[in-house]
């Protein structure tokens, strides 16, 4: 297995097996300072070092077996941070273990965590702090061998004023017992004991600690794996009303597609709004954007897509970013299997749809830049996989799983083959060819020369590697819940030459729409030849989609209105798309990236100095990353 384009650790030559963390969280200061022991294994013969991946810490001291120990610190690489090395004793043997303690404590610079004014949460009487580590941000939260091919088991101990959650299951106190032990939030001090006892890569390590309550799920029977819900206090009647209704029947249904569920608890966290993503599928407790609180559950399929991270991601990993294709290709493959065994196959070819649309935006978006096209992206040492971040490997890669599916013969042929996959390379970090090798292997035991014909009908080179703005086979999906959004869309399409006051379209138009037809109806809008700003307007204000509090519908209208940067709509709804996502000033920042980013960027091409003024005035509001790649966006940085 070639080595990690973004770590600088020798984890083929000795790998952490165990890390215990004890860390206390000092809000005041906005650090995390404590320590951090490795059980390594060594993988080598006399190996005369180890060497773990950093970024931004000061560290206090090393000790090795117990002992003082030397160490250097490399000089700060742009992306890929400081290389620790720490010497080892002569004459270790491949097969031994080492301990390896590590005194250190994070800065201001750390890429893993936001730390959060009390203004800026629900509540606004404390502070909050999240981490998100992945792809490459574990190193600045701890000195880790930061490479999906590593994966540890972890314990820790978290002294905090705030209750503390982990990726991992609670040893102390317990979930449903008072909210920090009884103790006075934001005063006293408490320690959480935490233990994760699967194996993850470090990616997957996370921390949240805020005034944040807890409140579990009806247990479905005959399953022993737990569900629940945590939020802050404001948010938690909303919070459960949206997900438990769903989350467990979820869960349960991927578990009959796929394999038993390993981790043994699945929790939910609904993060403050400058969480950068919908959803990230930490270990035990996924995090959330509050985004996702519509109200009306339509958009909880975001817990599909994130709990079927338990099996292609967690459990089966890939070996490093080139590779990154086969967590969220598999993923977004599954999510909508399992709208389909829940809901119906329109279900999931009207996911398809619109996968499909995000998929070309995103393509069209790395023109210029083609290599960032491709399914299997070949990066360089010490590349950024930040800047290769889009849907390309969740729908180009879902598409490729999909046509295999039909290139096999179904589902029926197509299950059994899943479920092998996953249960060979559970606990494993892999690369393509790994997985396409076992694909082969798995269709010539079971299917012989004709399955392995079909294998070969499919064009591996142009789906892995190629550029361009198509798919290498045109994909047919099951349209029958676009088709009224598609001929509303047409309506107005076919409308621009006639006078407002003429029009004959209705406030109940969009009544019988679910929220995602909503939004199929917008970017089918898109398509079209931009319509008079008097139309734009006229519809914002018949449908109210420019005020809606669904995210995704505000989004697409954003996006639509702003196609023509000429237009005194683009100009009107620039402004007020600028101010949604810097949260009117308030602090409160659409942090989540498919939103602010997209939003910033079709400004930009409106206003430039209306986009750029905007965001500098909330910039420390967003998390590092969105701020980091925001800027390059914006032309701020290169």
């Amino acid at each position: 297995m070639a080595d990690d384009p973004t770590s600088q650790a020798n984890y083929t030559e000795i790998a952490t097996e165990h890390v215990s963390f004890k860390w206390t969280i000092d809000f005041a200061n906005q650090k995390i300072a404590g320590s951090a022991t490795h059980d390594l294994r060594v993988l080598k013969d006399d190996i005369g070092e180890v060497i773990f991946d950093t970024a931004d810490l000061v560290l206090e001291s090393v000790e090795v077996e117990g002992k003082s120990a030397s160490y250097e610190v490399k000089p700060k690489h742009p992306i890929m941070g400081s290389a620790l090395h720490i010497p080892l004793p002569s004459g270790l043997k491949s097969g031994s273990l080492i301990k390896a303690t590590i005194k250190y404590e994070t800065t201001k610079e750390c890429t893993a965590l936001q730390w959060l004014a009390k203004e800026q949460t629900q509540g606004k009487s404390f502070p909050y702090l999240f981490s998100q580590c992945q792809p490459i941000y574990a190193r600045a939260m701890a000195p880790v061998q930061d490479s999906p091919s590593v994966k540890i088991k972890y314990s820790a101990e978290v002294t905090s004023i705030l209750p503390a959650l982990m990726s991992a299951i609670r040893q102390s106190p317990p979930s449903d017992g008072p909210a920090h032990d009884g103790k006075v939030i934001g005063k006293d001090a408490v320690t959480y004991v935490y233990h994760q006892p699967i194996p993850i890569p470090s990616y997957l390590i996370a921390i949240a600690a805020g005034n944040v309550v807890y409140r579990p799920f009806p247990r479905l029977p005959g399953k022993e794996w737990t569900c629940g819900i945590w939020s802050e206090p404001e948010l938690i009647e909303a919070a459960y009303w949206e997900f438990s209704e769903d989350t467990a029947r979820f869960l349960a249904s991927a578990e009959d597609i796929v394999v038993p569920y390993r981790f043994g608890v699945y929790d939910l966290l609904v993060l403050p709004p400058s969480f950068p993503y919908g959803g990230m599928e930490n270990a035990c407790l996924t995090f959330l954007t509050p985004t996702l609180l519509a109200g009306d559950r339509t958009l909880v399929d975001v817990i599909a897509h994130e709990l079927t991270h338990s099996w292609f991601g967690n459990g089966v990993t890939h070996a490093h970013a080139s590779h990154f294709w086969l967590n969220e290709g598999w993923t977004t493959y599954i999510e909508r299997l399992l709208l389909q065994v829940i809901h119906s196959p329109a279900e999931r070819g009207f996911s398809f749809i619109i996968g499909n649309k995000a998929l070309k935006d995103d393509l069209e978006m790395y023109v210029d830049r083609p290599k960032y096209q491709r399914l299997v992206i070949e990066f360089e040492k010490g590349e950024d996989p930040d800047d290769a971040y889009s849907r390309i490997p969740y729908d180009k890669g879902a598409n490729l799983i999909l046509h295999l599916e039909r290139t096999l013969g179904g589902l029926d042929v197509f299950l059994p083959y899943v479920r092998d996959y996953v249960s060979t390379f559970m606990g494993k970090s892999i690369t393509t060819q790994q997985w396409k090798s076992h694909l082969y292997g798995y269709y010539e035991r079971n299917g012989g020369a004709e399955k392995i014909k079909a294998l070969d009908s499919i064009d591996w080179k142009a789906w892995f590697y190629g550029e361009g703005l198509e798919l290498p086979v045109k994909m047919e999906y099951d349209s029958s819940l676009a088709e009224s959004a598609y001929k509303l869309a047409e309506r107005w399409d076919s409308s621009r030459s006639v006078e407002i006051s003429k029009l004959a379209f209705q406030a109940n138009d969009l009544d019988a729409f679910s929220s995602t037809q909503k939004v199929v109806f917008l970017e089918r809008l898109q398509s079209y030849k931009p319509l008079p700003s008097s139309h734009i307007e006229h519809l914002a204000s018949l449908y109210k989609v420019s005020s809606t509090h669904n995210a995704e519908i505000r989004l697409r209208f954003y996006q639509f209105s702003l196609v023509d940067p000429s237009s005194p709509a683009a100009q009107k709804y620039a402004a007020e798309a600028a101010d949604w996502v810097i949260g009117g000033g308030s602090g409160m920042v659409v942090g989540r990236m498919k939103f602010c980013r997209d939003v910033f960027r079709a400004v930009f091409k409106v206003n430039k100095d209306l986009a750029v003024n905007a965001f500098q005035k909330e910039k420390n509001s967003f998390h590092p990353i969105a701020r980091k790649l925001i800027e390059k966006d914006l032309k701020l940085s290169s």
